[in-house]
């Protein structure tokens, strides 16, 4: 069996995306940011998520969070926004695939939807927690 790295170029079927080098990066970036665009303009859950996310900053630059406290509001944010995102896209794909209603395609959806419920839940208690502390510290 031959281990050499294959260098020789990959043929890429036609229409397909090459994302290789510097251009193919910046149209990786470039379709990350549609799909952002995308979620935001269509699901109303992921507007209200982005407007608690600025409340939270401002609520963290008033209280004057410590880094660490910070850090632990950061990955809060990005879970609940990563999971909104997810959600859309499974309900894309299973629309795709199930355009009129079926029972497991409803399972799916309302499983995926119930993750991001669950990820925005942890969210408030975790920032309670920081909030409540970071006010005490301030006050007191």
């Amino acid at each position: 069996m031959d281990n050499k790295p294959n260098n020789e170029p990959q043929h890429i079927p036609e229409g397909a995306q090459d994302h290789r080098g510097l251009k193919g990066l910046g149209a990786a970036f470039r379709y990350a940011l549609q799909g952002f665009a995308h979620t935001v303009r269509t699901q109303r859950s992921m507007r209200i998520h982005l407007v608690a996310t600025v409340l939270v900053a401002v609520a963290g630059v008033v209280l004057r969070l410590e880094r660490i406290e910070w850090a632990i509001i950061v990955i809060c944010v990005g879970f609940v926004l990563t999971s909104e995102l997810i959600n859309t896209a499974l309900e894309a794909i299973v629309d795709l695939a199930s355009p009129g209603f079926h029972p497991k395609a409803k399972v799916a959806k309302d499983a995926a939807a119930a993750a991001v419920f669950v990820f925005a839940v942890v969210s408030v208690v975790v920032g309670s927690l920081i909030f409540f502390t970071a006010l005490d510290r301030l006050i007191g």
